[in-house]
């Protein structure tokens, strides 16, 4: 399982500013739909960049709980929202939110739930602090959809497997629709993210996915790139939104 400490928040934090990444935290905001005033909790706020895109919409009379087990991650996120008055980052996890019951009018959660060892339990407990008819958007990679050609094929398929230990579930969002109508939510949409690398960019999802590999560097190196000619590298991230009955 990929651990969220010092070094891992270091690498996050030049990536989480890169266009594949901004398109993510875009697709999540559009669906959420925030609104002036509203209480948002950020599940699993990480290094706080959609934390602080939630803040904007929201504005004064609003405000944002970024929540987050990782104490390096909150220390990343408090100081990127330091100055914001209507953001808070509180210790927490998604399967024991420190809010009261009914307190939140809207919630997100961006690549988190394939780290979730109980999805079902994570979505009870946002159910419990959302108000009746408050919306729930989470987003994460299909890691099903992932495809990434390589002149070294046999490599490439070790370094693509190796990231199924990095996560608890890598088809989630296949299976979010049912838990979410089991745990009483109503599903509103689902919308898919697309993203599609021809060249290995810097600030790519692939250089991302090449510098945070749960493998030894000695298996693959992005000084020499694992792609050839064509679409190199392409997957999807789905957004299911839901409102709580």
């Amino acid at each position: 399982m990929l651990q969220f400490n010092a070094d891992t928040t270091r690498l996050l934090e030049n990536a989480y500013r890169g266009s594949d990444f901004v398109k993510r935290r875009l697709a999540t905001l559009e669906a959420l739909a925030p609104r002036p005033g509203d209480t948002i909790v950020d599940v699993g706020s990480g290094l706080g960049h959609l934390t602080i895109e939630l803040s904007r919409a929201v504005g004064e009379a609003g405000q944002v709980i970024g929540v987050d087990p990782s104490v390096d991650m909150r220390a990343a996120a408090a100081s990127q929202c330091d100055g914001l008055p209507n953001v808070r980052i509180c210790e927490g996890t998604a399967a024991a939110l420190p809010l009261d019951d009914g307190s939140a009018d809207r919630a997100a959660s961006l690549q988190v739930f394939e780290y979730l060892s109980d999805t079902p339990g994570a979505l009870l407990e946002i159910r419990r602090v959302l108000r009746p008819g408050g919306r729930l958007v989470v987003g994460d990679m299909h890691w099903g959809s992932w495809i990434w050609h390589s002149d070294e094929p046999q490599r490439m398929t070790r370094m693509m497997k190796a990231w199924d230990h990095h996560l608890a579930d890598r088809c989630v969002p296949a299976k979010l629709p049912h838990m979410m109508r089991e745990a009483g939510y109503e599903v509103e949409a689902i919308k898919p993210v697309v993203f599609l690398d021809t060249v290995l960019r810097q600030d790519g999802l692939a250089m991302m996915l090449l510098r945070c590999r749960p493998m030894p560097s000695r298996t693959i190196s992005s000084t020499s790139p694992p792609c050839g000619d064509g679409p190199t590298n392409n997957g999807a991230s789905l957004r299911t939104v839901v409102r709580r009955n």
